[in-house]
């Protein structure tokens, strides 16, 4: 960032706090930052990170892009700043993929189905593909990789382009869940296995003939942990 747009953006992640009634070791602990650290990026003489600006909107509960200046106004982004700025919209199923619950993707309607907004500078080489949606994890089945409520980006897949340990949403007979995905050919069987801290959670096995209501509806290929 230039040091005009540094204090800009220093300022704002500052009114913001204080909206929010906010320490600077509040919004620290938030983001796993030191107090003095969110100093700098107020004070405008330390440029935070992309992954922290992205953190810090998160927990001041407002857009990346309100910690830049309105494109409304004469201020054109610099090179350095365009990616952080430029966002790209995808389909967003409000309903959380958990672990086991019966939730319904298929159940939202056209009208229901919302947009999100992402900054290209998370979504990488991601960004802007129409073949990707978004949605949220909720449970503890995946923590050791997706911790709970984390945003998934999921990209739609043929079988035979999965390996064994991809990250995959399915379903079977209307229940969705995010498991890791194994093939066992040799036993005619699909094994989903949890990947957590907790083991309670145990592999969901699939065999061939009873797989008549199952559908893999793609690969988990980003996730974006919030960190409250």
């Amino acid at each position: 960032m230039k040091q005009d747009i540094s204090k800009y953006v220093g300022q704002q992640i500052k009114n913001y706090r204080k909206l929010k009634k906010m320490t600077q070791k509040e919004l620290g602990l938030r983001i796993g930052k030191k107090h003095n650290t969110i100093s700098s990026y107020e004070n405008g003489t330390n440029e935070p990170e992309q992954d922290a600006l992205f953190a810090i909107a998160n927990a001041l509960d407002v857009s990346i892009n309100d910690l830049f200046p309105s494109t409304m106004e004469p201020y054109m982004p610099t090179k350095e700043t365009a990616h952080i700025i430029n966002e790209s919209q995808y389909n967003y199923f409000p309903t959380s993929i958990s672990a086991g619950l019966p939730l319904c993707v298929d159940s939202i309607s056209d009208n229901e189905l919302e947009k999100i907004s992402i900054p290209n500078s998370l979504m990488g080489k991601w960004a802007g593909n129409k073949d990707v949606f978004v949605t949220r994890v909720n449970g503890d089945s995946m923590n050791r990789v997706i911790p709970h409520c984390s945003i998934i980006v999921v990209k739609t897949v043929e079988l035979s382009d999965l390996k064994n340990g991809d990250i995959v949403v399915f379903s079977n007979g209307g229940d969705y869940s995010v498991k890791r995905f194994f093939h066992d050919k040799e036993n005619e069987r699909v094994i989903f296995r949890p990947d957590s801290y907790d083991n309670r959670f145990f592999d969901y096995t699939v065999s061939y003939e009873n797989a008549k209501n199952l559908k893999i509806h793609g690969k988990v290929v980003l996730y974006i942990v919030e960190l409250d």
